[in-house]
């Protein structure tokens, strides 16, 4: 059965009346009689009693329309959905792999909210560990994250912020009485994965990674014990300052780039027009 024939075996299933079925679908009335009878036929039964005074369901067309109405209904309400989502309607969830960075960008989220007066954003905290879990476990249609990203199953749209880069360490940690800290420094002790994501320095000395951390809070207290260094945007020393830990300005690195990612095979017209609004 396509799906017009069920559609228009519904409407006379309810209005019990070809004319005004026919009005309701905005199709001839021959259209509705031809397709009850291939029905008929295909079915082997008549699906309804005609005379002409009254048209009502047989047993068997009553059947079929408790068995085919309730699937239709979730048919029409998929497609729906579908298409709210391809028009960039409805809610739109974005991960951020560093929460602060949600108050960095206010002018996107304000731009895009602007546009789409009827939407919803909904925040949440992607995971150190595995930034792009979300997006992968369509928790988030869109993620703000360290860039570069070079992911086969994701596109890497434009870059929404850029800061200087700055190494978290210890409050007791040699670095803190160096008159400079460079790149090279990194490779004098463990780095925690973040803004560096490199695996030597820019002289091609090995870096040693430290273990992976859940959050970002855990890293600051490993960093506090002494377990390491990690390269940071600027950002975290305004959030995430703490007594026993300090922020060095790495005076020879790149700025820190974040930027939005977003699974090329989710892509849709709301993850579009949030990306119109960080360019």
């Amino acid at each position: 059965m396509e799906r017009r024939d069920i559609e228009i075996f519904l409407t006379l299933a309810e209005e019990l009346h070809f004319s005004r079925t026919a009005e309701r679908l905005h199709v001839s009335q021959a259209r509705v009689s031809q397709t009850v009878k291939q029905l008929e036929r295909r079915i082997g039964a008549p699906l309804f009693e005609r005379t002409s005074r009254r048209v009502a369901l047989t047993p068997i067309g009553r059947r079929l329309r408790d068995d085919v109405a309730p699937a239709y209904q979730r048919i029409r309400e998929g497609v729906e959905r579908a298409i709210a989502a391809g028009r960039g309607t409805g809610l739109l969830r974005v991960g951020f792999e560093a929460p602060a960075v949600a108050d960095l960008i206010p002018d996107v989220l304000a731009r895009y909210r602007a546009r789409h007066p009827g939407s919803e954003v909904r925040v949440r905290e992607a995971a150190l560990a595995d930034p792009f879990a979300l997006l992968r476990d369509d928790e988030v249609d869109v993620l703000v994250t360290l860039f570069p990203v070079a992911e086969p199953d994701l596109t890497a749209g434009p870059v929404v912020f850029r800061e200087p880069m700055v190494l978290a360490v210890a409050d007791t940690h040699p670095f803190t009485r160096q008159r400079r800290v460079t790149l090279e420094d990194l490779a004098r002790d463990t780095v925690f994965r973040a803004a560096y994501w490199r695996d030597t320095t820019p002289l091609g000395r090995p870096v040693e990674r430290g273990r992976a951390l859940t959050t970002f809070q855990e890293l600051m207290t490993v960093i506090a014990n002494g377990e390491g260094v990690c390269p940071l945007g600027a950002h975290a020393a305004g959030y995430f300052a703490r007594p026993r830990v300090t922020f060095l300005p790495l005076e020879d690195a790149p700025e820190v780039e974040w930027g939005l990612v977003w699974r090329t095979a989710g892509e849709t017209g709301r993850v579009r027009e949030f990306a119109a609004a960080a360019r």
